[in-house]
C-alpha cells in the first residue's frame, strides 16, 4: 500500500521545448507559476504575465523568463504582450463567493472580463503566429466547475464554462494548423487563493481549517487530498509532448474522482 503522498515533479518528462516560446498569465504564484518553471524547464523562453509586479519580476528573475505586468481585464492590456507564441496558458482568474440574489454585478461581469475576453483576446493575438508555424498548444486552465457547478460561485462557474467552450471551438479551428487546445480541470488545489479561502471558511462556519478542507472542500472527491500546482503543471507540459498531437478539444479532471461519483 501506498502512503498517498504524490512526490514533487521533479523534470520535464521527456518534453523538450527548446527554441519554443510559452506565455503564461497568472504566472506569479499559484498553479500559473508551477506551468512558468515547469516550461522553462523544459527549455522554453517563457513569457511571465501577472497583475502584481513584484510577483511577475521575482518569477521571470527566477526561470530567467520575461516580466509582463498587465491588468487582463483591460482589453487593451493585451496588445502589451507578444503575439509571437507557441504555447498559451490561459490561467488568470480569481473567485468571488456570494449568494445569486447578493452577487454583485460588477463583480461577475470582472470574472468574465479576466477569465473569459482576455482568453478569447490572446488567442486572436497568438493564433497567427501557431498557425504559420504550424505548430501551437493552448493549455487553459479550467476547474472541475468548468465540468460541474456549486452553489455561491455564479461568476465563476460561469466563466470556467464559458472557457470551456471557447477551448473547443479553438480546438476545431486550429486542427488543421497543428495547433491543439484543451482544458485542464483541477479540483482544489493548494494555492494561496485557496488559503485564503479556507481562512475565510473556518471562521464563518467556527471550525477549524483541516475540517473545512476534509468536510467541505473535498466532500465530493474520492481522493481526500488537495491537488498541489506542481502536479497541475506536469499535466500542462505533458499536453505539450511528443505524444499527445491527438488530444485537442478535451477536458482532462484531475479532481481526485469528484467527477465520477
Amino acid at each position: 500500500m501506498t502512503s498517498g503522498i504524490t512526490p514533487a515533479f521533479d523534470g520535464t518528462a521527456g518534453v523538450d521545448l527548446t527554441g519554443r516560446t510559452a506565455m503564461v498569465t497568472g504566472a506569479g504564484s499559484g498553479i500559473g507559476r508551477a506551468c512558468a518553471t515547469a516550461f522553462a524547464a523544459a527549455g522554453a523562453l517563457v513569457h511571465v504575465v501577472d497583475i502584481d509586479k513584484e510577483s511577475a519580476e521575482a518569477v521571470a528573475e527566477e526561470i530567467g523568463g520575461r516580466a509582463h505586468v498587465v491588468d487582463l481585464a483591460r482589453p487593451d492590456s493585451v496588445e502589451e504582450l507578444p503575439a509571437e507564441v507557441d504555447v498559451l496558458v490561459n490561467n488568470a482568474g480569481f473567485q468571488h463567493v456570494a449568494p445569486l440574489t447578493e452577487f454583485p454585478p460588477e463583480r461577475f461581469e470582472l470574472i468574465q472580463k479576466v477569465m473569459v475576453h482576455a482568453p478569447f483576446l490572446l488567442l486572436r493575438r497568438t493564433l497567427p503566429h501557431m498557425y504559420a508555424r504550424g505548430w501551437g498548444r493552448v493549455v487553459n486552465i479550467s476547474s472541475v466547475h468548468g465540468l460541474r457547478a456549486s452553489a455561491f460561485k455564479a461568476g465563476y462557474v460561469t466563466a470556467k464554462h464559458a472557457l470551456e467552450g471557447l477551448s473547443k471551438v479553438a480546438a476545431l479551428e486550429g486542427a488543421p494548423y497543428g495547433v491543439t487546445s484543451n482544458c485542464i480541470n483541477p479540483g482544489y488545489v493548494r494555492t494561496p487563493l485557496v488559503e485564503q479561502q479556507i481562512a475565510a471558511q473556518a471562521a464563518a462556519h467556527g471550525i477549524d481549517p483541516e475540517q473545512v478542507v476534509s468536510e467541505v472542500m473535498l466532500s465530493r472527491s474520492a481522493i481526500k487530498r488537495m491537488i498541489r500546482p506542481e502536479e497541475v503543471a506536469a499535466v500542462a507540459l505533458w499536453i505539450c509532448g511528443p505524444h499527445t498531437g491527438y488530444i485537442t478539444g478535451s477536458s482532462l479532471p484531475l479532481d481526485g474522482g469528484w467527477t465520477a461519483a
